[in-house]
């Protein structure tokens, strides 16, 4: 992965703001996926855009919206944010950034197994539906590669700092 420099580029990171304060380029600039339609006039169309993401998935969605709304310099930054950290390019992370949101769903996830077990022992057998929920949806999600749950924690307000 070749280093990204210039003042003729725009290197736009598509993660969320969480993910974003945990680990960032130097001079990126955060527009989230989910946003990107309706904050697309903050960019230049003529130059070239480097979209990023955490892995390029998002990323490779997010150069196909852009192409769309009449954009046409768009590039992919292949394998994004953690190819850049494994080829020991220069990145800065905020000290107290808020968990990764993967990390909050394994947490929350856990916490509720761990709670619907707790009242299945001591309250009332039919609260194991509530662990069974979880995990069936947690196996269905890494299905689909689609997680609600991380969707709504992403909204959540301590993972809506912007990266200072």
């Amino acid at each position: 992965m070749e280093k990204l420099d210039g003042d003729d580029i725009k290197l736009l990171d598509v993660r969320e703001h969480a993910e974003f304060a945990g680990g960032r380029v130097e001079g990126a600039d955060i527009i989230p996926l989910g946003e990107l339609e309706k904050r697309h006039g903050e960019l230049d169309h003529s130059k070239p855009i480097y979209v990023m993401c955490r892995t390029g998935r998002r990323s490779g969605e997010a150069q196909r919206k852009l192409k769309a709304l009449g954009f046409t310099n768009v590039i992919n930054v292949a394998g994004g944010f953690e190819a850049w950290k494994k080829e020991d390019l220069p990145y800065l992370a905020d000290e107290n950034a808020p968990w990764s949101i993967e990390r909050q769903v394994r947490f929350t996830a856990g916490l509720i197994v761990f709670i619907g077990v707790l009242l299945t022992l001591f309250v009332d057998p039919y609260f194991i539906v509530l662990p069974g929920i979880v995990g069936f949806g947690l196996a269905f999600t890494a299905v689909i590669d689609w997680c609600g749950m991380g969707l709504l924690l992403a909204r959540m307000p301590w993972n809506r700092r912007t990266a200072a």
